[in-house]
Formats: structure tokens, sequence, C-alpha cells
């Protein structure tokens, strides 16, 4: 007797520890739909200096939302934001991306999008995020009443010349 149970207690003690390590992670989980409170609070306050045009302090602080809690869409949606006041519409449409990966749903984000695509000239692109918010929406919402207005006042002159010499350049070989 004794010796079965030296031969079993090594099992024994490691099955145990390995099942109260399993379960006590899973109660330090969180819901996935809970965003930090922290994070929340950042993430506004980046908003706040973004209204007042503080730019390097908005994204320094959407920056740390995310390190507190990277599944805070907003916080991308505010880099995103803050990289089309900077007229960096490609850092701008790399942020609403990272935000889609997180919420393929997000209107906000699908419309931040689609305006850094008419920033830098790619209007057809704009335009399939506004059938995407259309199709979420399926009746008049602010998302694609705004990303509409953008879409029809096109690319600023810069953007809309390049584009059109990438064009004349793919005809003219």
């Amino acid at each position: 007797m004794m010796e079965l149970l030296m031969r079993f207690s090594p099992i024994a003690v490691a099955l145990s520890l390995s099942l109260a390590t399993v379960s006590s992670a899973v109660l330090g989980q969180k819901a996935d739909d809970q965003i930090n409170p922290r994070s929340i609070a950042l993430v506004q306050q980046g908003e706040a200096a973004l209204a007042a045009g503080r730019l390097d302090e908005a994204a320094d602080l959407m920056e740390a939302a995310l390190v507190v809690d990277p599944r805070n869409v907003a916080g991308f949606n505010g880099l995103g934001k803050v990289a089309r006041a900077q007229n960096l519409p490609g850092k701008a449409i790399r942020f609403y991306r990272e935000s889609l990966s997180i919420n393929p749903d997000d209107l906000a984000a699908l419309e931040g999008q689609g305006d850094a695509y008419v920033q830098r000239g790619a209007v057809e692109r704009a335009k399939a995020n506004l059938a995407r918010i259309k199709a979420l929406c399926r009746v008049t919402c602010p998302a694609a009443t705004n990303l509409t207005a953008v879409i029809a006042k096109g690319p600023p002159a810069p953007a809309a010349a390049a584009v059109a010499t990438q064009t004349n350049d793919k005809k003219n070989p």
C-alpha cells in the first residue's frame, strides 16, 4: 500500500498544482467586454487635449490608454483622429485598421478611416467604407452622412494631383 502511495503521489501533487494554477488564472481574467476604467479616462483626457489643439499631448494620452488596455478601440480611434489632424492619413489608416481588427463593426473607425482615405486621395476605398457603414446602419446615421459629405468634397488638391499622376502613369507606361 505504501509503495502504491509513493508511486502515485508525485503525479497527484503535479495534477493538483496544475489544477490550482489553471483555476486561479481563470478567476483572474476580466470579461472581454470590460475596458479598464483608467484607459477610458485617459482616452477622455486625450479627446479633450485634441479638442484644445494639443496634438502631442493627445497622442501621448491615447498611447497611455492603449498601454493600460490594448483592447480599447477608442484609443486607436483617437490616435487616428490625431494623425488626421497632423495631416498623416497613412498613419491614421493604420490606427483605424487596428481598431477594426478588434471591432470590425465600429462605425467611428470606419468613418475615420474613410475620411483618411479621402485625405490620401483613395476615394474608392472611402466609398467601400461608406457602403459598409450603410450596411451596418440600415437607416441614415451620422457616420454615413459625415463620410458622404467628405467624399463629395473630395481629396485635398495635392492628394488629387498625386492620384491623377499615378493614374496617368498606369495608362502610359
